[in-house]
């Protein structure tokens, strides 16, 4: 009889121990990833890369953490003042998603495919814009290996003044 008890009360034990474990897990990735824009929006390019694994993709295409700093020094060539605010952050398993705001002011030329690969060789232009992202990331041992992103490119080519504004509808 005591053995019985004894299993049921490992048994029963076992799943908030584990869910216990998953929250810790979710709550060290929020904050790799909080940590991680920290450094991004210190206009710290070269120690963010930190928090990415060797063999990290970017949009499902496999660029390492070398491909991760090429492309945030093009970002911070092309928006020295590049911002990411924090909006939402939820974070299920290994997954963390980021809603937030990003701005910055055009001030160089881009020379690789970042933001759409619409700036590539595109004069500055002086103008500052502010529109809104979605980060989608996956960690392995505190460290990110893959990142997806929807960001409005629409919207910031038009705030920099290089696609026109929407056309006024008139109401009838």
């Amino acid at each position: 009889m005591k053995t019985i008890i004894a299993a049921l009360i490992v048994t029963a034990s076992v799943p908030p121990l584990a869910l216990r474990q998953t929250v810790d897990i979710q709550t060290r990735n929020q904050g790799v990833i909080r940590q991680n824009l920290e450094r991004i929006n210190s206009g710290d390019a070269k120690a963010a890369p930190a928090h990415f694994a060797d063999d990290t993709k970017n949009f499902g295409r496999p660029v390492g953490r070398e491909g991760i700093q090429r492309t945030l020094d093009d970002i911070f060539v092309t928006f020295p003042d590049w911002r990411m605010e924090i909006l939402e952050m939820v974070a299920v398993g290994d997954v963390v998603v980021v809603r937030c705001k990003v701005s910055g002011t055009h001030r160089g030329i881009g020379r690789r495919p970042v933001n759409g690969g619409m700036l590539v060789g595109v004069q500055a232009t002086g103008k500052r814009f502010e529109v809104s992202h979605i980060h989608w990331y996956t960690l392995r041992d505190g460290k990110i290996v893959e990142h997806y992103a929807n960001r409005d490119d629409l919207g910031m080519m038009r705030q920099l003044g290089l696609v026109p504004p929407i056309a006024a509808v008139s109401a009838k």
